[in-house]
């Protein structure tokens, strides 16, 4: 068995060990969980150290066939597109798991949905075959409805619903697409992502865009794409905050590594649907920042941001060129810190005062200057702030924009929207910050899990516990990550640049 295998059964392995161990039981459970999602994330720490930055093509291959007549396999690979999202994927899920502690209802069910979740992310950035990546794409649905529909907050059945009626209809257009890209593939013989591309090149052009039309109907229902956006909002607000963490650091990423991998595959239809693309990338970052900016509930306006943050990686894969592609590769790691660090935050907020409502907190920098400071830097990232993670891959996206609408004749003036945008982002960060830390300290009244007021319990905002040692932990690692790789982002460039330059010389190769 190799190395990649050993790394995506390992949470499988977790699941079933977990599923063996009695459910009274609560803290071997716990220790269970994090002992395997803490090996799942050395064996990834261990696979970056020996992984070669510079070699563009597929590493650590293996490949076992499953239905040669079909042409599927067991193919499993990596590059420098899902070597990122590998430690992301992991790193997160340890994370998420610190911050489960408070979970106190169906603890083993909870865990092994976290396990379960995790199984099937791993094997969606590892598949390097386009049926085992479907299977593995929809496996994740499963623990997540049960995760927002069992542990989520009072409108949790209809937000489980929701995202899963999304998804699977969306999946619905990513499996046509991909059903009709094979039956050209069969012809090559077996259905890698390797060998699709050139069956991609069989397919008239119609056909062509007819399918690219699909993969961004199915991959944008989970970035979120608007208006396939609607399960979004609902889903973060009403998942527990430990959810949240994966649902916007890892699972949104999905949709944007997959349409990467689309677009690289169908570049000439990428190329005819490019102001298309590059519309609904800038649209989305103006709707999500305004939504974001009207928002009072804390989690609903990190959700509205999110739609925002992953129209730049869009608007990063529709510039069509290496600097775009590298904003949009950027931005998938850098969102995936700052909405991580965000909602968890947050949610150890909630849990201290049972409330997200922003107008509700004041001057939280004298009972919580530890919190005050994670928040603030993690709110001026996602304003993309110059010395962050948010801005380097900002910059990226924006000179392949302005490159791209130029070509495309759309003119500079387009690229303005973006410059909005990211003025709309500043604007609710600065709102955010002023309102959560600065002003007089206000009583008010303590919620409960379903915010209704507590009788008699009234709290002043200067007895809130500060950040415990597991959650600083946890803030500090996604923290640290945001600033170190503002600073010194030549290692994150690094790792990617060979396969996004590549993958440019393949789009540029069939569109020129």
């Amino acid at each position: 068995m190799g190395i990649l295998s050993i790394l995506l059964w390992t949470p499988a392995a977790g699941v079933l060990l977990l599923a063996l161990t009695p459910g009274r039981n609560i803290q071997l459970i716990r220790y269970i969980a994090n002992l395997f999602t803490t090996i799942a994330f050395l064996l990834v720490c261990w696979l970056l150290s020996i992984y070669n930055a510079q070699d563009a093509n597929l590493q650590f291959n293996e490949y076992f066939p499953l239905n040669p007549k079909l042409g599927s396999a067991y193919a499993l690979g990596i590059d420098g597109l899902s070597m990122p999202m590998l430690v992301m994927a992991t790193l997160l899920t340890s994370i998420a798991l610190l911050a489960s502690f408070t979970v106190s209802s169906s603890v083993k069910g909870y865990h092994i949905c976290i396990l379960l979740l995790e199984f099937g992310m791993l094997g969606v950035f590892l598949a390097q075959d386009w049926a085992l990546f479907y299977i593995f794409w929809e496996v994740t649905l499963i623990p997540l409805f049960f995760l927002i529909g069992r542990w989520g907050g009072q409108r949790r059945h209809t937000a489980s619903l929701n995202f899963v009626l999304y998804t699977m209809g969306g999946s619905v257009f990513m499996l046509i697409s991909l059903l009709a890209v094979s039956q050209y593939d069969l012809e090559h013989g077996g259905s890698l992502m390797s060998s699709m591309h050139q069956a991609a090149q069989d397919m008239p052009r119609i056909e062509q865009v007819l399918v690219l039309l699909g993969f961004v109907i199915g991959f944008g229902v989970k970035m979120p794409i608007f208006p396939l956006h609607g399960w979004l909002p609902l889903a973060h607000v009403e998942a527990p905050s430990p959810v949240s963490i994966l649902l916007s650091g890892i699972l949104l990423k999905m949709g944007a590594y997959g349409l990467i991998r689309a677009v690289v595959m169908l570049p000439e239809a990428a190329k005819l649907l490019q102001p298309f693309l590059i519309f609904l990338g800038l649209f989305g970052m103006l709707y999500g920042g305004l939504l974001a900016w009207r928002q009072s509930d804390l989690k609903a306006m990190v959700a509205y941001s999110s739609i925002s943050h992953m129209g730049i990686v869009l608007l990063g894969i529709a510039t069509l060129n290496e600097a775009g592609i590298t904003g949009a590769v950027l931005q998938m790691t850098a969102h995936g810190l700052i909405a991580g660090a965000l909602f968890l935050l947050v949610g150890l907020l909630y849990e201290r005062t049972h409330t997200r409502n922003i107008q509700d907190y004041s001057s939280l920098i004298q009972v919580m200057p530890r919190f005050a400071v994670f928040m603030t830097l993690t709110l001026l990232a996602a304003m993309g702030l110059p010395g962050s993670v948010g801005f380097i891959a900002e910059l990226h996206t924006l000179i392949g924009g302005f490159r791209s609408s130029t070509s495309v004749g759309l003119g500079l003036g387009v690229m303005a929207f973006f410059s909005v945008s990211v003025l709309i982002g500043a604007a609710y960060a600065i709102r955010t910050i002023s309102l959560l830390f600065t002003g007089p300290v206000k009583p008010h009244n303590c919620k409960d899990a379903g915010g209704r007021a507590m009788q008699g319990a009234i709290a002043e905002m200067r007895q809130i516990e500060d950040l415990r040692a597991p959650e600083l932990l946890a803030a500090g690692i996604l923290v640290a990550g945001i600033v170190f790789f503002g600073l010194l982002p030549a290692s994150l460039l690094d790792l990617s640049a060979a396969t996004i330059s590549q993958m440019n010389s393949l789009i540029s190769q069939r569109i020129l």
